[in-house]
């Protein structure tokens, strides 16, 4: 047996001895040598050090994994670290932190048990963390970042280490081990080692500072001039957020200046922005994702002015948003909040609030590029409630003003500059469009949660007449804007309808349902009049198109909104609180407003109007779908319906009609012009109401195919 044992330790004796010998040659040159003003790398230390890793790295190789080797027991007994801090500390000779710093870098990258729990490890590394960053564009800061990158990623895989690196006054419990009850039997493994540092070396009881070193270096390395540190300390931040520990969440937001660094830089770069730029750059610019922000000054500056700044914001907004995203809940709430409140109210209201339209115009467009980028479920909270307040309470007509910066935005939505106008509209259909149930809440459900909009009578009560409908529903045959005939190319008949969609299961073949779709399809279909209509002179101009994109957008918006439990009947009537006043709320006004206007407005603003109403009437939300795309809704007295609002705005126009000369040819002449079809030639009288027209006339095809779309999708997951 003691044979068997030598044979077992004899191949380490070597390894051990000429690990010894290197040590023992660095401690011996600081004994015999009187000049320590040469460099190191005029000395044999490098060397040394080296070697010492790779018997380290061999040693462990040749061992079973986790067992600790005498190599790894007399670095850690005889306490090398502690001494090669000291010594890197007083960089004696010159150039010796940089040999320190990279020592510790391979020892932990290269060694596979953990090291990080062992007091003699753990003391020194903490101490070497404080060396880093101390001074800006040091000659060793490429060795410091390495070093701290490790450091993270080592907590990145064992998170509860963290421990070890807060500096906190207050005393927090000891780190129990599942392996602490094997140390007694077997002290020589790694694990053992690992558990008996965490269970007597936690930092109970330092009362030095509340510092997150580690967190602190990384951001003075953050100010570096060269932009690679910058990214890796960048990337350290981003590693150390994430760790699940609430202790190093609490220290992470309270304790470090993480959230003054990520908003001072925001508000820096959003301030050196020119204060006029032209919105569709701002819309159009290149994504940049953080730490890939290359560019070319001289091409930049080509493109436009301040390229170079806005590539700059929207890759430090992008770092922020990526932060938050991956960090620990209770963390990216905190830095979430500290970027409203720094930014977006410090900053980005004053810019929103004035009264200069080519500040205004500049500031929605790049806080529609802002949103369109924000993809952090907390950052986009905090974003939501600065624009639109926290309120989810029914609007009234008093009460719309009562968050000021939400009432201004909903106001420009209809400003007198059309470029305002439509931006702001652009915004909205941005925001209706992110993941967040308080944006659609706010703007638009809230005000029908009760359902006010329809005549205190309950539907069953009614007395129907032989077609179904209520008595008191909008019968377009009878009524004397449609009524003159209805023919088979102005209808869309049930094939038609039917051949455009999946097929039908059987279980979804009622002829009832078929008639209530068809119906309200062609409702909307048939709302403007032959003569005013000139898709049908135009290929490619179809019901099918929208037909397929309302599909498709449809399936989107159902998985953004399945969690919110959106789908199903509305609120009964015996449960909704009739007697309120209904108030449409201030965003469905202005929209509203807008579309009565359709025919007296620029072309570019009435699509915009249009793409927003289209956006709220595909949410599968039963209420709006019932106030969006239901022609047969029975109104209570004094509400309006985007129905009742496009049959208004058609009633106009067939009075309108008959006072313009030709009005279809030119009316297709537009069209094939808006197309390209057609080059521009004359110029055409009543051009704002004809392309009016255009737009009203595919509106209504669009709120058609969207209409039968959800019909569909409703049918098919029907029991």
């Amino acid at each position: 047996i003691f044979s068997k044992f030598l044979f077992q330790l004899a191949p380490s004796l070597p390894l051990q001895e000429d690990f010894v010998y290197h040590w023992k040659a660095i401690t011996h040159y600081y004994i015999e040598t009187s000049d320590d003003k040469a460099p190191v790398t005029d000395t044999n230390i490098p060397s040394h050090l080296e070697q010492m890793l790779d018997i380290l790295t061999q040693e462990e190789a040749e061992r079973e994994s986790g067992e600790t080797g005498p190599c790894m027991e007399y670095l850690l007994h005889h306490k090398i670290l502690e001494t090669l801090y000291t010594l890197g500390k007083a960089d004696c000779p010159p150039g010796m932190k940089q040999q320190v710093l990279t020592f510790y870098t391979k020892l932990l990258a290269h060694i596979r048990q953990p090291l990080l729990p062992h007091i003699n490890v753990h003391r020194p590394v903490q101490k070497l963390i404080r060396l880093c960053g101390e001074v800006l564009a040091a000659p060793t800061e490429n060795e410091e970042i390495q070093f701290l990158c490790i450091v993270c990623a080592k907590l990145k895989q064992d998170p509860y280490l963290v421990n070890f690196f807060l500096e906190n006054k207050s005393k927090r419990p000891e780190i129990k081990s599942p392996v602490a009850t094997e140390s007694a039997l077997s002290p020589d493994t790694g694990q053992s080692l690992a558990a008996a540092a965490v269970s007597t070396s936690s930092p109970t009881s330092n009362n030095n500072s509340n510092n997150y070193n580690l967190v602190t270096s990384l951001l003075n390395l953050t100010k570096s001039p060269d932009g690679r540190i910058v990214v890796k300390a960048c990337e350290g931040l981003m590693l150390l957020v994430s760790l699940p520990e609430p202790a190093a969440a609490k220290c992470l937001t309270e304790n470090t200046e993480l959230c003054e660094l990520l908003t001072d830089r925001l508000v820096s770069f959003y301030k050196a922005l020119p204060q006029s730029m032209d919105p569709l750059d701002i819309e159009t610019v290149e994504s940049v994702n953080w730490g890939l922000d290359v560019y070319n000054l001289k091409e930049d500056a080509a493109v436009f002015t301040g390229k170079r700044a806005l590539i700059s914001f929207l890759s430090w907004l992008d770092y922020c948003d990526q932060l938050i995203k991956e960090a620990q809940k209770s963390a990216a709430a905190v830095m979430a909040k500290a970027v409203r409140e720094r930014f977006f109210v410090s900053v980005m209201e004053p810019q929103l609030m004035q009264t200069s339209e080519v500040g205004i115009l500049t500031s929605t467009a790049l806080l529609n590029r802002i949103i369109r980028q924000v993809t952090s479920e907390a950052l986009l909270q905090e974003m939501v409630y600065f624009l639109l307040g926290e309120e989810r309470e029914p609007e009234t007509s008093a009460t719309i003003a009562q968050n000021p910066l939400r009432h201004r935005l909903i106001e420009h939505c209809d400003h007198l500059s059309d470029e305002i106008s439509i931006m702001t509209l652009r915004l909205f259909e941005q925001l209706i469009q992110k993941p967040n149930q308080h944006i659609l809440h706010n703007l638009v459900l809230r005000s029908l949660e009760e359902r006010n909009y329809l005549e205190n009578k309950p539907q069953e009560e009614r007395e129907p007449l032989e077609n179904g409908q209520p008595h008191d529903a909008v019968d377009l045959e009878e009524d004397p804007l449609f009524g003159d005939d209805l023919s088979p190319e102005r209808k869309l008949s049930g094939s038609d309808w039917l051949s455009t969609s999946p097929p039908q299961s059987p279980d979804h073949s009622k002829s009832e349902g078929k008639t209530e779709v068809h119906k309200i399809v062609n409702s909307f279909l048939c709302l403007v009049p032959d003569e005013a209509k000139s898709s049908y002179h135009v290929e490619g101009t179809g019901y099918d198109t929208y037909l397929r994109d309302a599909h498709r957008q449809f399936r989107d918006y159902c998985g953004i909104c399945q969690r919110w439990d959106w789908r199903g009947n509305p609120k009964p009537f015996e449960k909704c609180n009739l007697d309120i006043p209904f108030f449409e709320g201030h965003f469905l006004k202005v929209l509203f407003d807008r579309m009565g206007r359709i025919l007296d407005q620029p072309y570019d603003v009435n699509l915009q109007v249009t793409a927003v109403l289209s956006k709220l009437s595909l949410l599968p939300h039963p209420h709006l779908h019932e106030y969006l795309l239901d022609p047969y809704i029975n109104l209570a007295p004094g509400c309006r319906s985007l129905f009742s609002v496009i049959v208004r705005v058609v009633g106009d126009l067939m009075l309108r009609i008959h006072r313009i000369p030709d009005f279809t040819p030119k009316l297709l002449l537009v069209r094939k012009r808006l197309l390209g079809l057609e080059p521009e030639g004359i110029t055409i009288d009543h051009m704002t109401l004809l392309e009016g027209v255009i737009v009203l006339e595919e509106f209504c095809k669009e709120l058609a195919a969207i209409a039968f779309v959800k019909y569909h999708a409703a049918a098919s997951s029907s029991p």
